[in-house]
């Protein structure tokens, strides 16, 4: 398989400021991602995770390591050709219309269309902009302007998507809609690296995910990795009597954690003591491992 991200002992240290000593926001970290693969980078605020997509965007140099798009130093222009591209806070040029914003990219970028108009509507129209293709984008909310950020990264053809919060100030239609177009482009054999703290987004789209906290890569797992560990249930009942193991949320309302294999012991228990069951779920896996991760000391 061809490596369309490598990344090798990257580092970044933020300069000493008058006021803040060096920040080390990116601490060795190293990984690869595969063409057609579906990647996940999550942590938590500050973890380094867009300072690692500005430099494998070219918008900033690293301080030590090697990044390398399509075998090609991030350095070097060409690296991006095929790159469609969603940082967390886009700023769109507000006196262009949608379609401007789409018809430039695409020419910039150099895409051989028999018909460019045709295309860029037929991307706005998938992200519900058709209507308002011809309007300055001043003055749109947040969720238009992503929606036309997101319909500009699509319409260039991406062999490589990489996106930061991309479903960051949509309702949950548009949230829902974009989440299907994104996976429509990855069985079409797309490769995405994306960031989400929507861990439910990152478990339904990634084959892999990797987890980042103060600069160090912690995880790169798969789902099917943590399938393999004991998984969690919550349990949560109403009921006077206070049962071992079972902690107290408000009055007369409890939940436990417990692994999927004393699930049935434990319902009998509940049933028993005359509790009225109220939800049993599953701990996210990727909830769990994300919480282990950024509870551990430094």
């Amino acid at each position: 398989m061809t490596k369309v991200i490598e990344i090798e002992d990257l580092r970044m240290t933020y300069p000493r400021t008058w006021f803040s000593p060096p920040v080390e926001a990116l601490r060795g970290v190293s990984m690869s991602i595969e063409e057609g693969e579906v990647f996940g980078f999550i942590g938590p605020n500050g973890a380094g995770k867009s300072t690692l997509i500005k430099i494998l965007t070219g918008a900033m140099r690293q301080s030590s390591g090697r990044a390398r798009l399509f075998g090609m130093e991030v350095g070097e222009p060409e690296s991006r050709r095929g790159l469609g591209y969603v940082p967390e806070s886009p700023s769109l040029p507000d006196y262009l219309t949608p379609l401007e914003i789409l018809d430039m990219g695409v020419s910039m970028h150099g895409l051989r269309l028999s018909d460019k108009r045709a295309h860029c509507m037929g991307w706005l129209d998938r992200f519900g902009l058709a209507h308002v293709a011809n309007k300055v984008v001043r003055g749109f909310s947040k969720g238009m302007a992503q929606r036309a950020v997101l319909a500009h990264a699509m319409a260039l053809q991406p062999r490589l998507l990489i996106l930061d919060e991309p479903l960051s100030g949509l309702d949950p239609i548009g949230r829902r809609e974009v989440v299907d177009i994104l996976s429509e482009y990855c069985r079409a054999g797309g490769t995405l690296f994306f960031t989400s703290h929507v861990l439910h987004d990152v478990e339904r789209l990634a084959h892999r995910y990797g987890l980042i906290h103060q600069g160090l890569l912690t995880a790169v797992r798969s789902p099917a990795e943590l399938a393999g560990e004991d998984e969690l249930i919550t349990v949560r009942s109403l009921g006077t009597v206070a049962l071992d193991g079972l902690k107290e949320e408000a009055p007369q309302r409890w939940f436990a954690e417990i692994p999927r294999s004393e699930l049935w012991a434990q319902l009998e228990q509940l049933h028993g003591a005359g509790h009225v069951l109220i939800e049993v779920r599953p701990v996210l896996s990727l909830e769990s491992a994300f919480m282990k991760a950024v509870s551990k000391p430094e």
